[in-house]
């Protein structure tokens, strides 16, 4: 690995230990084996790498919610339909346990943004790379073929969904909505909006 990975994979461990306003760029250098000037050079700022650690916190959580996951990649659940769906959220909260500190470090970030303008525009345009790689995991289409509407209107929602569920299983995973009934109030919402046509 070169410094620029190195100081990624180090960023990351800092976060996860320490929170993003806790890790200093001192720290993000012990833990990387690098130097000052590197952090920089590749990144431009020290809050510019913890956000790009931060990012590839997430999109590894990702991985975790595709149908299929845990099932040897295969799904029969067909794209679209509430059997997906339930999939998805199913994989979801099984990875909530071993991704409560990237969550943690979610709010932490959501709570200081104020505070923080310039790591918040570019938390802002990582929002909406999620929005964009969240819709294939419920429409089978690849994220680059998902056109911008399907990214503003679907997407928005599952980030919606998926922002309270994990504020309800972080604050109480025994009572946190489980994936048969989210998928159930779905149904009914879906089934109550036919009759109103």
């Amino acid at each position: 690995m070169g410094h620029r990975e190195d100081l990624l994979e180090g960023a990351k461990r800092c976060l996860l230990d320490k929170g993003f306003l806790r890790t200093t760029a001192r720290d993000v250098v012990k833990e990387s084996g690098t130097n000052l000037a590197s952090i920089g050079y590749h990144y431009g700022s020290k809050d510019a790498l913890l956000v790009a650690a931060y990012v590839s916190l997430i999109e590894g959580m990702g991985d975790r919610f595709d149908p299929g996951w845990g099932a040897g990649g295969a799904t029969s659940a067909a794209p679209g339909s509430l059997e997906r769906f339930r999939e998805v959220w199913g994989n979801v909260i099984r990875a909530l346990p071993e991704s409560r500190a990237v969550w943690l470090l979610t709010f932490e970030l959501i709570l200081q943004g104020d505070r923080l303008p310039e790591v918040r525009k570019l938390l802002i345009q990582a929002q909406e790379q999620g929005r964009s790689g969240i819709v294939p995991l419920f429409t089978g289409v690849p994220e680059d073929e998902v056109d911008p509407e399907t990214v503003d209107t679907e997407g928005r929602f599952y980030q919606t969904l998926l922002q309270g569920l994990v504020v309800q299983w972080l604050f109480d995973p025994g009572s946190a909505t489980d994936a048969d009934r989210l998928t159930e109030g779905l149904r009914r919402v879906i089934e109550g909006a036919g009759k109103t046509t």
